[in-house]
């Protein structure tokens, strides 16, 4: 029981000691201080002084590695720690400071204008008396500093205004350093006013934006911490402050308008950036018109120059971001004496102090994103983007009431060709870069199609760390605006107007190996659609291939599907759309695999590298190579191949297995689609025809009236039902194997646009494993109207006295057999 209490109790004393260090940041840094110095001797603090000015301070890691406060350079001291001394002839600071009632410490640290104005006020006798204070002492400077104005008023009635002002300084309870939490509010001893407190993670304590410069120097009836400005009085709200405020009337306007005026009346922690009324004049006049206008846009105008937390001048000493009401952030920091935001010289007057919080004034007003249209989001690297479209005439068609989406290609992606291209042209390569509707990067996703205001399809391609958009993919930088986004991109986007097929077919270059193609059958994969990356070798690949060389590669169908096929994959690779440095493993329709990677903005494949790539197709993307590939496990076995392939590849050795032979590959990685249409068919009747006749049955005549009816059913439009075979893996072949089996009496087949009925014979080879043929079988009606089925029933009725006989179902040549081109829901 002892032992769990102890164990219980020391848990208890380490929390405690935890939660007081995580909120007495000043002394943590105060004891790195004492690290730093302790080659100097005992109780030697380190500190940091601006070059060219006083102000000292215990430093952060950060500011003391970098030898620099505010972007300063700063030289650095070594004196004693608070409450120590030296002692002559000694090293360092063994001596401790003499403890002396309050009056009497003031003197010590060296407050002793402080100290003069408290014998002069009548304050001495109190701080020298019995208590318990906690003085926040001015510094001699900062008297120096204050307003001559104020000076002169304190110094000129000196029983009450600077008695007063004195007591304004004072709690009447001792609290160190450790015990001033951020954001708690103490009463002075003057007229009970407020006193604001915050406490800084960088080691920062202030008082009313006072930063206390010597902390804790203890005293027999208290404690005295030396700040370093003349605390005044605090008594209004931010709200108060700018509706009284005449060079903030702009602000005032924006406020109301929007409604935050009433959220800087409540009680918080706030720091306003106030823009001036010359800062709202400087805006163009439509800009600050539309924002006005628009509540939405106004109330993301003022809440972005709030911020939830109080954020002192003092306690800057580099460079923070921090969220603002309006929710995106802001960057603060400091530059010797200047506020910086967002790294621009702006602040006119700093460290106004309200009762909920301070107010930096500044001369320049704050847009954000969300406040902008999408036009204005372009940043300096996209500006040749937002200028085109502003001259040729498209920013003008960005209503503000629309949703747009920018794809804005960074300026160095518009070569000095591009930009001597006829207008006409121009406006159309950047219409290919609008989006018609609103899409954030959060939204985009794999196989997307996103329409242009220019009316074209544009791809979305999701990598794992990469999104593109045709041939170009993004980089960092997208923001939302109040009617769009934009996005940012490598290279100007090129949407592809031709298949695979057709793009070899007009390229030169790929002669050889489109004739190859031809003769392997495989011409039609690549017109039809789908999402495939094709390498091609150019015409140097084959150097040395003589015609009967050809012959025997063509001879051998088998082999060559093997070859070529082992330059495509299924689904679109951008080469950019890589992780620069990293080996991507692809599978091939061959079944071998391609090891892919870029580096320094090349493509490499099995470290060949692609002399041109990402050039777009409809149905995938063509890598240019100047080799052959060729899989390096893949054995040959046959010599007059195993010739023709070492002249063409020598970057690898080829295996060479006798009698080895290349494995079939059918047709069939196609994935079937099948796209169903609900129109109803509509079914006419003709009427009956009757008609009698007389016919030997059994050698005996029989009179026999036979009624004859035709019912036709049709369907009205161009299409029903239609099944495609596009584009996929093998792994369909079952499933083409299956539809076919359910609809055997309802296929039609279509080769080179001829189509007819698929006979029994033919469904019969189809189904056994033949039929490669088929690499597209469609269900279609086109054109007018069209009868889908007419179904004839006839009647055979008896006439007495003739003998009863039994319809004759059997008509000359067989059975009666019913044709149906297509099948009908």
């Amino acid at each position: 029981m002892k032992i769990f209490f102890l164990f219980t109790f020391s848990t208890f004393l380490l929390s405690a000691f935890e939660q007081a260090a995580a909120s007495a940041h000043y002394d943590k840094i105060l004891t790195h201080s004492r690290i730093r110095a302790r080659d100097q001797g005992p109780n030697v603090c380190a500190l940091q002084q601006v070059m060219g000015t006083k102000k000292k301070y215990f430093s952060t890691c950060r500011n003391w590695y970098q030898g620099a406060i505010c972007g300063k350079k700063a030289t650095v001291l070594y004196e004693c720690c608070p409450g120590y001394m030296k002692m002559d002839g000694t090293r360092g600071c063994p001596a401790v400071a003499p403890i002396d009632h309050v009056y009497g410490t003031l003197g010590i640290v060296g407050a002793t204008s402080t100290q003069r104005y408290s014998d002069m006020s009548k304050l001495r006798e109190e701080i020298e008396g019995r208590g318990s204070f906690t003085f926040f002492a001015p510094s001699n400077e900062a008297w120096e500093q204050l307003n001559s104005e104020i000076h002169r008023n304190l110094v000129d009635n000196v029983n009450i205004e600077l008695y007063n002002a004195l007591h304004h300084h004072m709690v009447n309870k001792r609290m160190l350093t450790k015990d001033l939490k951020n954001g708690m509010t103490l009463v002075s001893m003057y007229n009970d006013q407020k006193l604001l407190i915050n406490h800084y993670p960088n080691g920062v304590v202030t008082v009313n934006c006072a930063r206390i410069i010597h902390g804790n120097q203890i005293a027999t009836n208290g404690v005295v911490h030396v700040i370093d400005r003349v605390l005044t009085a605090v008594g209004n709200t931010i709200q108060d402050f700018i509706e009284v405020e005449d060079d903030l009337s702009s602000l005032r306007a924006a406020a109301i308008t929007s409604d935050v005026l009433d959220i800087l009346g409540r009680p918080g922690h706030y720091t306003l950036f106030a823009p001036t009324n010359e800062a709202f004049e400087r805006l163009p006049r439509g800009v600050l018109e539309r924002i006005m206008g628009d509540k939405v846009a106004s109330e993301a105008l003022v809440k972005f120059h709030i911020l939830n937390t109080l954020q002192c001048s003092e306690a800057i000493t580099g460079g923070a971001v921090y969220e603002t009401l309006e929710g995106n952030i802001l960057e603060v920091g400091c530059d010797g004496e200047s506020l910086t935001v967002n790294g621009v010289k702006m602040v006119k007057r700093k460290d106004i102090v309200t009762s909920n919080g301070v107010i930096h004034l500044i001369d320049e007003v704050l847009i954000p994103d969300s406040a902008k249209q999408v036009i204005e989001l372009g940043g300096a690297q996209q500006t040749t983007f937002t200028d085109l479209v502003a001259q040729l005439g498209l920013a003008s068609s960005l209503r503000p009431e629309g949703q747009y989406t920018l794809l804005a290609p960074l300026n160095g992606a518009f070569s000095d060709d591009t930009l001597r291209m006829d207008q006409r042209l121009l406006k159309t390569i950047l219409q290919n870069h609008i989006i018609k509707v609103k899409v954030g990067l959060n939204e985009l996703y794999n196989g997307q199609e996103l329409e242009t205001i220019g009316g074209k399809l544009l791809r979305v391609f999701v990598y794992r760390t990469a999104v593109c958009i045709e041939n170009s993919c993004m980089v960092r930088g997208s923001k939302e605006g109040r009617n769009g986004f934009i996005h940012i991109f490598r290279q100007i986007i090129n949407p592809a107007e031709k298949t695979l097929h057709e793009m070899l077919r007009h390229d030169k270059r790929f002669s050889v190996f489109l004739s190859l193609v031809k003769a392997a059958d495989l011409d039609d994969v690549l017109s039809r659609p789908g999402e495939w990356t094709l390498f091609v070798p150019t015409n140097d690949a084959f150097k040395g291939l003589t015609d009967d060389d050809k012959n025997i590669l063509i001879r051998d169908k088998n082999a060559l599907r093997n070859i070529l096929l082992y330059h495509l994959i299924q689904g679109v690779f951008i080469g950019s759309g890589f992780e620069p440095g990293v080996t991507n493993i692809l599978k091939t329709i061959q079944g071998g695999k391609l090891y892919l990677k870029t580096v320094n903005d090349t493509l490499l494949v099995n470290e060949l590298k692609s002399r041109e790539s990402d050039l777009m197709a409809t149905n995938g993307v063509i890598h240019v190579i100047d080799k052959l590939l060729y899989p390096a496990d893949l054995p040959v076995g046959n010599d007059q191949l195993l010739t023709i392939l070492k002249k063409l590849i020598k970057y690898i050795q080829i295996k060479f297995v006798r009698d080895s032979t290349f494995k079939e590959i059918p047709l069939t990685f196609y994935k079937i689609n099948i796209i169903e249409s609900n129109v109803q068919p509509i079914t006419r009747k003709e009427e009956p025809i009757i008609k009698t006749y007389t016919k030997i049955i059994d050698g005996r005549p029989v009179e026999v009236t036979e009624k004859k009816v035709t019912e036709e059913r049709i369907i009205q439009g161009p299409e029903i039902k239609y099944t495609r075979i596009t584009a996929g893996g093998s792994d369909n072949e079952e499933k083409l194997k299956k539809l076919l089996e359910e609809e055997v009496t309802k296929v039609t087949k279509f080769i080179e646009g001829d189509g007819h009925l698929l006979e029994d014979e033919e469904i019969k080879r189809l189904l056994q494993g033949a039929g490669t043929e088929y690499t597209k079988v469609t269900k279609v009606i086109e054109g007018e109207p069209q009868i889908i089925e007419r179904e004839i029933k006839t009647v055979q009725l008896e006439e007495a006295p003739v003998r009863k006989v039994q319809p004759n179902r059997r008509t000359q040549g067989g059975a009666a057999r019913r044709r149906t081109r297509l099948a009908y829901p």
